[in-house]
């Protein structure tokens, strides 16, 4: 049977479970087969004697004595038998809410139970329990919904590999065998059932290797599709750009020099920039931008930024107004605010090319909007788009320029695999005379002496957030809601404006919000994590975050890259009690250091690839069982095994690359049959 037939052409899978395979997204046969497990438990193998107090058993035997059960209130039960271990131990063996198994535990029956061994009591608080003798080592667990159970699972993935004759082959012959790695169907077997750990570690192996490859191979046909001379080469007046660096009201420092070299080198050649720009907060990401948006005008072409916020891009507009006045550089803000006849005369303006610089929303790049000569698309605090979405801006934005930036420090080690087919600058030098964020960590009783600090401020005429986690109170999580801290701060600061922000704000809301604390209309600013990206505003000096055990410390950094941007010196008050031990490592390190890269290399020691951008943020590939810090060496491997097999003829003729072909036509990656 073919493995893409449909999951219900199983002998036992009906329309039932089929519709509830389907809500997890297993329409085939194939996507049952990929499911596998995401961890295991490793039962002991050993005998009753070798066995450790505590450890996790998976023992065949006989029932000895008639099974018991004993009832309890809302129909739950507890079943308890006695089995017989190797022909001489008697162990007793219970489990909760299994009364139908009483009248099937017959004396003599062969069963195997799976549980925790009491070597004490010699008890077994069994979890499952199987008619017959199994093998023992590694019980996969598999991610379920649905009312889907591990066993009915299980089940269902042995059907499938029963019924299957052959699975396609993905990494080809030649480069399996480079790398031992196992066929697909020894590979998935391996990974559903290992009979050992040695079974799993060579099934993981080939799997880990495969996923690099397919996500590589995509990274860097987009990268060879880029680099093909679609672009275009901008002649730049470099007297007239050296003039407006020099004449800016504070020097360059080495770091941004030799960033902007870099991106005026890319905006000089055929082929396409697509680079990522990354600096800490403070760090100077925006006069880059800046300078490179006034090369490209200078060149005859347009430029645009693209910022998350409404708020944002009219404070980015606003600064850049003032920058190129002198210049004769015409800035357009283009909003969702800006509406009906406005909106119509912007858009026709833009068309035209009468406005050379267009700041707004990334909107700026959907719908109606029609450039006139855009050559620099600038995207700031977008490193959450993932490479689809990269290719999206750039389709849009034709024979364009790309320049992505984010305050969001990525880890060496992370960016070969986030951002692998985009070249990185880093801007690793704050700007002199930047005065750095003291940050303390203070604990939940000491609260008193945080809100002093903050009157202490307020009082000199600053401004403050207070950050919370969540945005109402919770019964499951001890932890400050802003709505609570709202009403608290009101009380407790009463000659002074609080404001609420949080996600269940209106665009128009939060943008509102925003401005009256950008103003100064409004002096304390509870918020939720919201606030994390936004608006600039020099005169807060401190910023409380509630709780802040729970965030991680490249977000922790973010929140405290809010203030510090004026001339006076701020402050970062981390509140909380941490129970574990990272969450106190992380409270201590965030008072040692204001280096985002550092920051961010020890979150991803601590939290792990699959956590370190957090769900929202799909700019890091989503991997079966890859992980891209652990398998960084497979990664690197997969890199240069891709780019070579795109450059060869081979890759393009031979019929055992023909599954890879296919993969990245089906991406769009390929026009026709190859990538020229």
């Amino acid at each position: 049977m073919p493995n893409n037939d449909a999951i219900t052409t199983l002998k036992g899978v009906g329309p039932e479970m089929a519709k509830k395979l389907e809500t997890m997204g297993l329409e085939r046969i194939e996507d049952v087969l990929e499911h596998v497990p995401f961890r295991y438990e490793n039962y002991n193998s050993g005998t009753v004697t070798t066995a450790v107090h505590g450890d996790l058993v998976k023992w065949s035997g006989t029932v000895q004595a008639e099974a018991l059960v004993r009832y309890y209130s809302k129909g739950k039960n507890r079943l308890q038998f006695r089995l017989l271990l190797e022909d001489r131990y008697a162990v007793q063996v219970t489990m909760f809410n299994r009364a139908f198994y009483k009248d099937k535990l017959t004396v003599g029956t062969t069963v195997t139970v799976k549980g925790k061994w009491d070597m004490n009591r010699m008890t077994i608080s069994a979890t499952d329990l199987e008619f017959g003798e199994q093998s023992n080592g590694l019980q996969p667990i598999y991610s379920l919904r649905a009312g889907l159970t591990q066993k009915n699972f299980s089940r269902i993935v042995k059907l499938a590999f029963d019924q299957v004759d052959a699975i396609p082959e993905r990494v080809p012959e030649p480069i399996r065998a480079r790398y031992r790695l196992e066929d697909r169907m020894s590979m998935l077997r391996g990974m559903h059932f290992p009979d050992t750990v040695a079974t799993y570690k060579q099934a993981r192996r080939s799997y880990v290797y495969e996923e690099c490859l397919l996500y590589q191979l995509k990274l860097q046909a987009f990268r060879k599709m880029e680099r093909s001379g679609n672009g275009r080469a901008l002649t730049l007046d470099k007297e007239r750009l050296n003039d407006f660096v020099r004449h800016l009201s504070f020097p360059l420092t080495g770091a941004q020099t030799r960033v902007v070299r870099e991106i005026v080198s890319d905006l000089e050649k055929t082929e396409r920039m697509n680079r990522l720009l990354q600096g800490d907060v403070g760090s100077g990401k925006t006069v880059v931008a800046a300078i490179a948006l006034y090369a490209t005008v200078m060149a005859g072409y347009q430029g645009a930024l693209m910022v998350p916020t409404e708020i944002l891009a009219e404070q980015h507009a606003s600064s850049l107004q003032e920058l190129f006045e002198p210049y004769g550089v015409t800035i357009a803000l283009l909003t969702s605010s800006v509406k009906g006849k406005a909106r119509t005369t912007l858009l026709s303006a833009i068309r035209s090319g009468e406005v050379d610089i267009i700041v707004g929303t990334h909107a700026l790049i959907q719908g109606p909007v029609e450039f006139h000569r855009l050559h620099l698309a600038i995207t700031d605090e977008q490193h959450r788009f993932g490479v689809e979405q990269r290719k999206m801006l750039r389709d849009k934005a034709e024979l364009a320029d790309v320049l992505y930036m984010t305050a969001t420090p990525i880890p060496r080690t992370l960016a070969i695999s986030a951002f692998g087919e985009m070249d990185v600058s880093t801007i690793d030098e704050m700007p002199k005379g930047r005065k750095p964020i003291e940050t303390y960590w203070a604990k939940n009783d000491q609260i008193d002496r945080v809100h002093a600090m903050v009157d202490r401020e307020l009082s000199l005429g600053r401004q403050a957030y207070v950050i919370a986690p969540l945005i109402e109170e919770s019964d499951t999580l001890e932890v400050e809601s802003a709505t609570a801290l709202y009403e608290l701060l009101k009380e407790r600061f009463p000659a002074y404006a609080v404001g609420l922000m949080h996600g269940k704000l209106s665009s128009a809301e939060k943008d509102e919000v925003m401005k009256s604390f950008a103003e100064n209309k409004t002096q304390i600013l509870v918020s939720t994590t919201v606030v994390e990206v936004g608006v600039n505003v020099p005169n807060a000096s401190a910023i409380i975050i509630h709780d802040a055990e729970r965030f991680g410390l490249a977000q922790l950094h973010q929140l405290r890259g809010r203030v510090g941007r004026g001339a006076h010196q701020s402050y970062c008050i981390l509140v909380g009690d941490p129970k574990s031990d990272v969450g106190k490592v992380r409270l201590k390190t965030m008072t040692e250091t204001n280096d985002g890269f550092v920051l961010a290399e020890k979150d991803l020691e601590l939290r792990g690839a699959g956590d370190f951008f957090g769900t929202a943020q799909s700019g890091l590939p989503s991997f079966r069982v890859a992980d891209p810090v652990l398998d960084l060496k497979v990664m690197e491997v997969a890199r240069q095994d891709a780019v070579k097999l795109l450059e060869s003829e081979t890759f393009w003729e031979d019929s055992i690359y023909q599954t890879l072909r296919t993969y990245l036509k089906r991406l769009d990656l390929l026009v026709g049959e190859r990538l020229e």
